[in-house]
């Protein structure tokens, strides 16, 4: 019986740069050779980077494609390769992967099932592919098929009529927290229907708000774990298949839930400001939960040397909070700066005296606190480069508990998409690495500091319920009457989902963050900030 030595490439791209892409390719291509393979798989789009987005609306983006596939068939020597690319094809527009193999393409397979869900709109770039594609390589008939492809039926079982012994399954499927153990269970439903092995081959990296985590894997044709790749990591994992059979490998060990999260949120900032050429990032650092988190992941992601924390004291600042970001900057080794508030507030409140003369003070003079220091931010952005990374959260970007053009102002919001709850229990595992977070900011309760003895539960319910009504709501689709069906208050889920829905205009306006939960504010969350519409009670 035939057997076949084929590598899994788990390589990290960027979106646009073929030229760059194609030469990583090729470098895997040339490792996996001296390893003794004699197949390489790519993920999905690999040769363009995922998602291309209106780049696809493009006819020279295609061409431009087209040449470089071919240029990279010519280069690649002693190997077959499965690379995920765009193509034209008689006048109609493909998510295709192609095998390279004896300097020019051999055989292309177009992607049957175009997903229109979550952060997917491939229907809105790609017409659908019809037929199955079986390649022969050392005498082993692989079948191909792409991401959406092996989440239903049909595609898989198409490639096992079409003769198929192994499944080659190219993905740019990005992270969600527990996606994994969903994979697994829609990979065993294709195993169980066909008996065929799987190679799941996935992208990885970080894109926009988007974040692949690799955790390519295979599994036997009875749905057995033979082979996991690390997450959040470039992998070249060589995989053995004969006798019908894939031999064990190497199984990385599962992690926990915030490892996942912090590694995530590490990958999302570093590619994000590496690929996109920023000489660093700035920060607002002010003694709280998410500004410290926000720290530790842009030093863990860039190096100390690339990150400034900027401290900006009112006179509502607690001595606490300036000694814990002291201390805080100093663990990790940035620059601190100090920039008290008071004399522009002082100058602020002089020239809107008259104006606001006889009405009593209110959150208009916190805002223009948070706008105070927002200005200084984008101020030592423009003038050196950096990038300001906002510290918000998920529970305060739900209900609008942040301050348009004040810490809302910057360029990334790395948080943006961890619930509250999350963010504390993420602190608490960057601390077991290592005590970088001072511990009094975990335990004291979280405030603005904005005016005397302020703390977040003076306006908000409790975090653990907040939390828990916001992903109901957004997540799952819950009406309000089912949400406290659950056992919520009525007067908590009123208010909750009144702040949610009243915050879509500030929310349009806000920095683009890393998503990590099944569903963030940004591609997958499209509603309207005009709507007459009352939920269901």
């Amino acid at each position: 019986m035939s057997s076949l030595r084929i590598a899994l490439a788990q390589i990290n791209c960027t979106v646009g740069d073929l030229d760059g892409n194609a030469l990583r390719i090729a470098e895997f291509a040339r490792r996996a050779r001296a390893a003794g393979a004699r197949l390489m798989v790519t993920p999905e789009l690999a040769l363009a980077g995922y998602p291309p987005e209106d780049l696809l609306l493009r006819p020279d983006f295609y061409r431009a494609c087209a040449r470089t596939l071919e240029d990279l068939a010519r280069r690649i020597e002693g190997i077959a390769v499965v690379v995920g690319h765009p193509e034209e094809h008689c006048g109609d527009y493909y998510n295709a992967a192609s095998l390279l193999q004896g300097g020019k393409i051999a055989a292309t397979y177009r992607k049957h099932r175009l997903p229109n869900y979550e952060v997917f709109d491939e229907q809105r770039y790609f017409a659908a592919g019809r037929e199955p594609c079986v390649v022969e390589v050392n005498g082993v008939r692989c079948g191909i098929n792409i991401c959406a492809d092996v989440w239903e039926p049909g595609a898989a079982d198409a490639a096992r009529s079409a003769g198929a012994e192994l499944l080659l399954a190219l993905n740019a499927s990005p992270y969600h927290m527990n996606k994994q153990a969903t994979r697994y269970e829609i990979l065993r439903d294709r195993t169980r229907a066909t008996a065929m092995p799987v190679l799941y081959v996935n992208l990885v990296g970080g894109q926009d708000e988007l974040v692949f985590d690799g955790a390519s894997f295979c599994l036997d044709g009875e749905g057995r774990l033979t082979h996991q790749l690390p997450h959040f990591a470039e992998a070249l994992e060589v995989v053995d298949y004969a006798d019908g059979a894939l031999r064990a490998g190497g199984v990385a060990s599962a992690r926990p839930i915030e490892a996942e999260l912090y590694d995530a949120l590490v990958l999302g900032v570093r590619d994000y400001l590496g690929k996109n050429g920023f000489p660093g990032a700035l920060i607002g650092l002010s003694g709280g939960i998410d500004s410290a988190l926000t720290l530790a992941i842009a030093v863990d992601a860039l190096g100390a040397d690339k990150v400034r924390a900027v401290m900006m004291p009112s006179p509502y600042t607690a001595q606490i909070s300036l000694d814990d970001a002291r201390a805080m900057a100093q663990r990790l080794g940035v620059r601190y700066d100090e920039f008290p508030i008071a004399p522009a507030m002082r100058t602020f409140a002089a020239m809107l005296e008259k104006e606001f003369a006889g009405r009593t003070a209110d959150t208009t003079e916190e805002n223009l606190q948070a706008r105070i220091r927002g200005m200084i931010l984008m101020a030592l952005s423009n003038k050196y480069g950096s990038i300001v990374l906002t510290t918000g959260n998920k529970s305060e970007m739900a209900v609008g508990y942040a301050t348009l053009y004040g810490d809302m102002a910057g360029g990334f919001a790395v948080i943006k998409d961890l619930y509250k709850t999350l963010v504390y229990r993420v602190s608490r595992y960057r601390n077991s690495l290592a005590p970088v977070i001072p511990e009094r900011i975990i335990t004291r309760a979280p405030s603005a500091e904005l005016k005397p003895n302020q703390t977040d539960q003076d306006t908000l319910p409790p975090y653990e319920v907040l939390d828990a009504i916001i992903e109901a709501y957004m997540e799952r689709d819950l009406s309000p009457r089912e949400i406290v069906e659950l056992g919520y208050a009525e007067n908590d889920v009123r208010r909750t989902v009144a702040m949610l829905k009243r915050s879509e205009y500030k929310r349009r306006q806000a920095p683009i963050g890393i998503r990590v939960t099944k569903r963030g504010f940004g591609k997958d969350w499209r509603y309207p900030i005009t709507s007459a519409y009352a939920d269901e009670w």
